[in-house]
């Protein structure tokens, strides 16, 4: 990890901080921070701003209650920026939004934007709203038996593509095995966030283990 001191504030004393949710990445809000209110994030894990406005130190959440968790600080190459990985309370707008980025100014014809959590939602969405002809509804009208039944043919197609050390067609038959099981999720009323969280208890874990390991 680099020292703080090697973090260039500008001729103001600020440096810019992009705040995204630590599980899926998504930018959060963007604001400033000087040498005492990093100092305070740090020292606290809460978000701390400089208000350019009101010219005080802004701890987020203090009002709203939607505190911002750190999990990390990283900073880019020239020293110069910030990216604060933060589990939230709350929405990050004062408009009451999960993030201040939501007025798109343009989208792409050719490129689509994927996300795990975008992929969930289409599949609760074939779940609450029934589509003809999507293969997805399918699963879901046939009931539990048949979305465990196809996991379960995943899991071979995983388990041959994978002995045969076919990388290609393992990353191909692990993507089918994702999402199948993401549509049982769906259907047993299990959320990403549920995933995030036991797995983040296990990494916990994990690191006690290392430590100890090391000791």
């Amino acid at each position: 990890m680099i020292d703080v001191n090697e973090l260039k504030f500008d001729e103001k004393g600020l440096i810019p901080a992009v705040v995204v949710d630590y599980a899926t990445r998504r930018v959060l809000m963007l604001a400033y921070m000087n040498r005492e209110s990093l100092a305070v994030t740090i020292e606290k894990g809460l978000t701390c701003f400089w208000s350019r406005s009101r010219q005080e130190l802004w701890l987020k959440g203090e009002t709203s209650g939607n505190y911002q968790h750190v999990i990390s600080i990283t900073a880019d190459c020239d020293r110069d920026a910030l990216v604060i990985a933060v589990k939230a309370d709350g929405p990050a707008c004062h408009l009451g939004t999960t993030s201040c980025f939501e007025y798109p100014v343009y989208e792409s014809d050719t490129q689509e934007e994927f996300s795990i959590d975008g992929l969930m939602e289409m599949i609760r969405g074939r779940k609450e709203n029934k589509k003809e002809g999507s293969y997805t509804t399918y699963l879901f009208e046939k009931g539990l038996d048949k979305i465990l039944k196809k996991v379960g043919e995943e899991c071979t197609e995983v388990i041959i593509a994978g002995k045969a050390e076919d990388r290609a067609e393992t990353v191909y038959e692990i993507s089918d095995l994702v999402y199948h099981v993401m549509v049982l999720m769906v259907e047993a009323g299990i959320s990403l966030d549920d995933i995030r969280a036991e797995l983040g208890r296990r990494h916990v874990i994990d690191k006690k283990v290392k430590q100890e390991k090391m000791v």
